[in-house]
């Protein structure tokens, strides 16, 4: 008897299917969040497994690293032509086919090479004035 139990196929679609099924059904601009797919999938298909939430959390990541849904903003896109591309961290690369930037030419330096402000000072804060040496009384050194 146990058998038969084990066997039994399951009586509901595959993961991936439903999680579409959910997200289409729902029918949020932004997408839809874990939460809202899982009550969904809960609501229409009752008897699942007691390992639903990891499942689900496990086929929604397999989904999303595979371009099937797109992760924005804690929300699952269906990926299509309408949804904004992904974007990566950090800096985008150059085009190795765009012509190269022409350097702009640095300015030549003037009479004064000290910059002065809108107040007519110096920036920056003043450099050290140094102690001069003290200089002898009547031409004499001292000993």
């Amino acid at each position: 008897m146990a058998s038969e139990r084990v066997n039994k196929p399951p009586s509901h679609p595959e993961y991936p299917e439903m999680i579409i099924e959910a997200i289409d059904a729902l029918k949020q601009e932004e997408g839809s969040n874990k939460t809202s797919i899982s009550r969904y999938i809960e609501s229409k298909y009752g008897e699942l497994p007691s390992a639903h939430s990891k499942l689900l959390t496990f086929h929604l990541d397999r989904m999303k690293q595979s371009g099937e849904l797109i992760f924005l903003k804690n929300n699952y896109i269906k990926a299509g032509p309408g949804v904004p591309p992904k974007r990566g961290r950090g800096r985008p690369r150059k085009d190795p086919n765009a012509p190269p930037v022409p350097k702009k030419p640095k300015p030549s330096p003037g009479p004064s090479t000290v910059t002065l402000s809108k107040t007519g000072r110096p920036r920056g804060r003043p450099r050290k004035v140094k102690p001069q040496p003290s200089q002898p009384q009547n031409g004499l050194e001292m000993s």
